[in-house]
This record gives structure tokens, sequence and C-alpha cells, in this order.
């Protein structure tokens, strides 16, 4: 039977992901639109931002965080083209995300000394291969793969390389070991919700020592470059921005960093991801052909929510004709209004990807859940008929 009972907010997308309960353009009102973001109102705005988010995230004194161009992507291609070279890399990959820096360290920095450490999807890799006198670049959770580290333990304190760290999809959704990580880089577009373009760069001392101390090979383009006569541009810390930047976005950013402070902060982020994890967990405890693609639970991600369909009937099929069964069953989901973009990514194995960051409520993700039932029902259905 098709349900009857509808997500309130059917948005589930990996990113940009849904605006925080509540939210509408009617919060933007206060926007410094119009006004330079080097003009008072302007640097108060964008410090604001790095303040706030310092404080939720309670990131140790000493650490630097700066608004940067590109959204997380610049964030990273920042670190790796300004801080890698100085000593050899390890570049741990375990979904599409980690193999993409992968592919940039290997293809574009044509570093030589790489060692790469990779996994399958739903898995994660063997942390003890890593070599903790070189530099390691790694995703703290795989948005594709919906696989996490579990903790900081694997990684020493008495480090010789840095850790350089991808944890867009992890920020604001998970305990993060400060002391641990020397790059930390993420998006305003994932677990809090707001507009894209614009990335989040914090640096430990140990990594603004390395970019004081160390000169890449390569020429920087203006918008990586942090350091200007061997010393640190520290007004990019402080809302100096490289470029341009919306401020009609970092509004919004504001709003949801209010937002994140009113449901707990940190913790109360924390709480709100991992009972939209509980709530598919219950459910996939019960299900006949819904499995996680992350079996492992200390590795499962609250975040990127990845699931695998394991009915007889699907693992049958051959790759191609699973792609189109897992499109299928996404898109019945669409079409009825219950569910948007929960379709697996493309470089995945074929499978659904429901987002449960914070500003997902458990009670739509619980709405979304039989609407799945129903699509694999149709699905099933079509694929015995066409036997």
């Amino acid at each position: 039977m098709k349900p009857q009972h509808k997500p309130r907010v059917p948005l589930f997308s990996s990113g940009p992901c849904a605006k925080r309960p509540g939210w509408g353009p009617a919060e933007l009102a206060d926007a410094a639109l119009g006004r330079s973001h080097r003009s008072k109102i302007g640097k108060a705005r964008l410090s604001d931002v790095i303040e706030r988010s310092r404080a939720i995230l309670g990131m140790p004194d000493g650490y630097r965080l700066g608004i940067v161009p590109a959204s997380d992507t610049g964030a990273v291609e920042m670190a790796l083209w300004t801080m890698l070279g100085a000593r050899g890399v390890d570049m741990l990959a375990w979904e599409s995300f980690g193999s993409g820096w992968v592919t940039d360290v290997t293809k574009q920095l044509k570093l030589q000394d790489v060692r790469v450490i990779e996994a399958d999807y739903g898995r994660l890799v063997d942390l003890s291969k890593v070599d903790f006198s070189r530099d390691v670049v790694f995703t703290w959770n795989g948005t594709t793969s919906g696989v996490r580290v579990p903790d900081g333990d694997w990684i020493p304190a008495d480090r010789e390389g840095l850790t350089i760290c991808d944890a867009t999809s992890a920020a604001f959704a998970m305990e993060l070991p400060w002391d641990k990580l020397d790059v930390v880089t993420w998006s305003w577009q994932k677990v809090l919700g707001g507009e894209a373009a614009h990335g989040m760069l914090a640096l430990s001392p140990r990594a603004v020592e390395r970019l004081e101390t160390y000169t890449p090979a390569w020429p920087l383009p203006k918008l990586f470059r942090m350091t200007a006569k061997g010393k640190l541009n520290e007004g990019i810390f402080k809302g100096e921005t490289i470029n341009t930047p919306s401020m009609l976005c970092v509004e919004d950013i504001l709003d949801a960093l209010g937002w994140a402070e009113r449901v707990g902060g940190l913790q109360g982020l924390i709480g709100r991801s991992e009972a939209n994890l509980a709530a598919i967990e219950a459910w996939v405890a019960e299900s006949s052909w819904a499995g996680f693609l992350a079996e492992d639970k200390a590795i499962r991600s609250p975040t990127s929510i990845c699931l695998s369909i394991v009915d007889p009937a699907f693992k049958a099929l051959s790759g191609a004709d699973q792609a189109a069964a897992a499109k299928k069953l996404a898109a019945l989901v669409e079409a009825e209004g219950a569910g948007y973009d929960i379709a697996g990514y493309r470089d995945a194995p074929p499978g659904l990807r429901i987002w449960g960051g914070a500003t997902v409520e458990t009670a739509d993700i619980e709405a979304l859940l039989p609407w799945l039932d129903w699509a694999w029902a149709q699905v099933k259905s079509e694929l015995a008929a066409a036997a």
C-alpha cells in the first residue's frame, strides 16, 4: 500500500543540504547588501562567522580559522598546493572525494614521494599502515560512502608530518580531535545547511610554521596564497577574505550558527544527526531488502547515510541493471514528493544516500522510510514481471 504520510520537508540532498528548521528568506533581511566586505560592517559580519564557528566547534587557542573561496574544495586545494612537497605524503582514500585528492596530488602536483592507501566503498583503510613521519591527507567522513574514521586515537601526538583533514560532512556533526589535526576544512553547505561557494580553513600552529618555512617549487595562484614575505597573512583569519564573498551568504550562515547555538551547540547538533542515523538503523534492522554500505557500525556516518540493496532479486542483476533499479527506486520516491535527491553517488555502488545532518528533522526521516519500502516493492514487482 502506498503510504499516506509524507515528510514535512522532503529534502535529503547531501549538498547543498536542507536549510535549518523554520528558515525563510526573511531571516536575511539584515544582510549587508551593497556594502563592501571591507567596510566596518562587512568585516564585523565576516569576523562573527569565524568567531562563532570557533566557539561552537571548540577550537583551541592558537588555531587560525579563515573564510576562503570555492567551498571545501577550495580550502583543501589551498592546503595541498601550499603545504605538500616538504616531505613524503600518505594519501588515504575510501570513496570518491578522497580519491579526487589523490588525483590532484599525483596528476596535478605530480609529487614523487606519494603512498596511496585505499579501501573499497563501505570499508575504511587500514589506519595502522599510516606513516606519520610523512604528511597525511584524508577525509574524516566519506560523503559518498557513508564511512567515517571512528576517532583520532590512530593519530600520534608526536607526529612529524602534518595531518590535512577534509571534514566537510563531519564538522558540526562529529567530535573532531583538534590536537590531532593540523589542517581542517569544511563548507557552509553541509551540516549547517548554509549556501555554497564559501569554504572554511583551520590551521594549527604546526601548519602555520609549515607555511612560513616552506616555499613550494610551483607557482601559486592568488586565491591560494596565504603568506607574504615569508609570514602568514593574518588578515585572512580575521575576516579579510582573499576575494569578494557574498554578504547574503554570510548573513545566511550567521543565521545557521545562531540556530546551532539555540539547539545546544556542538553536542546538540551531534545529537540531532545521531538520532537520524538511529531511526534508519532501527528500520534497517527490520528490513528484508535494505542494508548499510558501511556494515561496521563503528565507522558508519550519521550524516551521509548510504544504503545498499541486499534483496536477492537485486543482487542477481548485472551491475548496469542494479544501477538502473536503484535509480528507479529513487525516482519513484521523488515523483511522489516524498524524498528528493536520495540516489547514491554516481561513483558509489548502486544504492541510496540519505543526508542525516542536523538540519534534517528525525520525524521527516521516519516519514521517508515507508516510502522506500513502497518504492522497492514497485521496483521488485517490475523486475519479477520482466524475468
